[in-house]
């Protein structure tokens, strides 16, 4: 039996080893915390496993535990920097079929329609692609706060 093809949560964590990714917030003891492409909510961010495995049932005890705390101080994180008012967590893995965890910082100023939706029911597609230019700031603002929390 053949193993299965790399997921793009795969690629993704090759590239942070090698240093390849631009939008790397910081390395977490279970993986790695990126800025989100698009950045369809401003802030929206990652976690990648390290090493990548197929869903969060495939880790052991001790390393769920740790990826699920990295997910909620990442959140923590968020809250401060962004002064959200809170986060939506999501771990689906229905298309990229590799553990990974979407956060979205959410905050009252969203346009009124979007307030209380789900964030897929923003437009993706009219999102911003990261750009280090454009998102550099809010970038260097999360290294920073990342780097002082440890």
């Amino acid at each position: 039996m053949s193993a299965p093809a790399p997921t793009a949560i795969h690629r993704r964590v090759e590239a942070l080893r090698a240093g390849r990714d631009p939008t790397l917030i910081a390395r977490r003891p279970s993986g790695w915390l990126v800025l989100g492409d698009p950045q369809v909510i401003r802030g929206y961010c990652l976690l990648l496993p390290d090493p990548v495995v197929p869903d969060l049932n495939a880790l052991a005890p001790r390393e769920r535990a740790a990826f699920l705390a990295d997910m909620a101080a990442a959140g923590d994180l968020l809250l401060g920097v962004l002064a959200a008012t809170r986060i939506n967590y999501a771990i689906f893995g229905n298309l990229e079929p590799a553990l990974h965890a979407h956060l979205f910082p959410r905050r009252g100023d969203e346009p009124a329609g979007l307030v209380t939706a789900q964030p897929w029911a923003w437009d993706w597609q009219a999102a911003p692609a990261f750009d280090p230019a454009r998102h550099g700031e809010l970038l260097g603002r999360l290294r920073a706060a990342a780097a002082a929390r440890g």
